[in-house]
C-alpha cells in the first residue's frame, strides 16, 4: 500500500510541477506585452529600451526556471508533446510527377521574380508592382513549395551545400519517357 500511495504523490508532484513550468513558459510570452503598452504609455525611448532589455534578460532566467521546476521528466513530456504537432507538417519523402512540377513552378516563381525585380524596374520603371504583400505571398508560396515539393527534396537542397555530395540517380529511365 505504501508503494502505491508513493507513486501517487510522485504522479502529482510531476502534474503540478509540469503545469507550473507550462505557466512559466507561458508568462515568458506574455510578459513581451509590456513592450506595446510602455510604448502606448508614451515612455521615452530610453524606458521603453530598458524593458525590453530586462524582458530578454527575464526571459532567459524563467525559462531556466520553467525547465528546473519541469524537470527532466516534463521537459521530455513537453517536447514530445511539441514535436508531436510539429512531425505532423512534415512533408511526404516521395511525391508524384504533377505533384513535383507544381512544387518547381512554386519553387522557382519567387526566385525568378526576385532576381528580375531590380533589373524590370531600371528598364520600365513603374512596370513591377512595388507592394509589400505581393512580396508575402511570393516568400509564402516559396515555403509552401518545399511541403509540396516532399522530404526528397529537403536532400537534394541540403546537398547543394555539401561539398562531398554526389548524385545518385535510383531512377528507371522507363518512366521519365
Amino acid at each position: 500500500m505504501t508503494t502505491q500511495a508513493k507513486g501517487t504523490t510522485e504522479a502529482t508532484s510531476a502534474a503540478w510541477r509540469f503545469k507550473v513550468g507550462l505557466g512559466i513558459i507561458a508568462l515568458t510570452f506574455l510578459v513581451w506585452l509590456l513592450v506595446p503598452l510602455a510604448a502606448v504609455t508614451n515612455a521615452t525611448a530610453s524606458i521603453v529600451a530598458a524593458v525590453t532589455g530586462g524582458i530578454f534578460i527575464a526571459n532567459k532566467l524563467l525559462l531556466l526556471l520553467a525547465i528546473a521546476i519541469m524537470g527532466k521528466a516534463g521537459f521530455r513530456e513537453l517536447k514530445r508533446t511539441t514535436f508531436g504537432y510539429v512531425s505532423a507538417l512534415a512533408p511526404s519523402a516521395t511525391v508524384g510527377p504533377i505533384r513535383y512540377r507544381i512544387g518547381l513552378v512554386m519553387f522557382c516563381l519567387p526566385l525568378i521574380s526576385a532576381i528580375l525585380e531590380p533589373y524590370v524596374d531600371t528598364i520600365w520603371p513603374g512596370l513591377w508592382p512595388s507592394s509589400w504583400i505581393l512580396e508575402l505571398v511570393g516568400d509564402a508560396m516559396l515555403i509552401a513549395s518545399l511541403f509540396v515539393l516532399g522530404g526528397n527534396f529537403w536532400d537534394k537542397l541540403r546537398a547543394l551545400f555539401v561539398r562531398t555530395a554526389t548524385v545518385i540517380d535510383t531512377g528507371d529511365t522507363q518512366s521519365r519517357a
